[in-house]
């Protein structure tokens, strides 16, 4: 869903969280899932991990609300990092990029933050070769191998994944996780997508949160982050 894109077919350049991030058009146009996923990151971590980076957005979103990020961003198509370096020079950040498949990528650097937008959709594989009917319980427990203790892993899926996945993050010591439906303007009875974040060696209890509707100008044009919106709201309730 592209709620957040106002684009015509002949425009090469798009903006994104209300002109905070710009996208050149390009071998995969980001949905509203990488704002939401960004959004839903808390506190500010120094070095980030974007695992299955794409073309930068959700990389690009977290930067733009939080300064100084150290970002590392990984892909197993060279092809999409391509045009993630092209949009990170458009938006004048810097990221180191790795071409690696995030199932088999050996290293010891750890983060203070693992967010991914994963490839959760099932179905033919892309021309550009990025990842497609993943494991989603491996790519997790890869994300969370690579946080640091007390660090943050934040994710975005379709809400028949949460059970799956939020099991992963419990059997891995993944604790205090939080859990916030996405709902459709179309419908109230079922959430679209569900955010989970949860922080490594912390108790393994959860909070679920009270929806959002998934067109939310505040965060998808005004660029706020979800604690901001929940703050906002609660004001509004006194």
């Amino acid at each position: 869903m592209n709620y957040y894109i106002g684009m015509s077919e002949k425009q090469e350049v798009f903006t994104i969280m209300g002109g905070h991030v710009k996208i050149l058009r390009g071998p995969y146009n980001p949905t509203s899932d990488a704002v939401w996923v960004a959004a839903f990151a808390d506190g500010h971590p120094k070095t980030v991990l974007d695992v299955g980076t794409g073309t930068g957005a959700v990389a690009l979103c977290l930067m733009a609300r939080i300064p100084d990020i150290q970002m590392t961003a990984i892909d197993i198509s060279q092809q999409m990092l391509d045009a993630a370096k092209e949009n990170f020079t458009l938006n004048n950040q810097n990221a180191e990029f790795i071409n690696a498949d995030i199932m088999t990528w050996r290293t010891d650097k750890t983060f203070d933050l693992v967010i991914t937008n994963p490839p959760y959709f099932k179905g033919t594989p892309a021309s550009h070769n990025a990842h497609h009917n993943a494991d989603l319980v491996k790519w997790v427990r890869q994300c969370i191998a690579r946080v640091k203790p007390g660090g943050a892993f934040t994710t975005i899926v379709n809400m028949a994944e949460t059970a799956t996945i939020v099991s992963e993050m419990t059997q891995h010591h993944c604790g205090d996780i939080q859990i916030l439906p996405l709902f459709s303007t179309r419908s109230w009875n079922s959430a679209e997508r569900v955010l989970i974040s949860g922080r490594l060696g912390r108790a393994p209890h959860c909070n679920l949160f009270s929806g959002l509707p998934m067109n939310c100008d505040e965060i998808l044009r005004n660029g706020m982050s979800v604690k901001d919106v929940w703050a906002m709201l609660s004001s509004k309730k006194r």
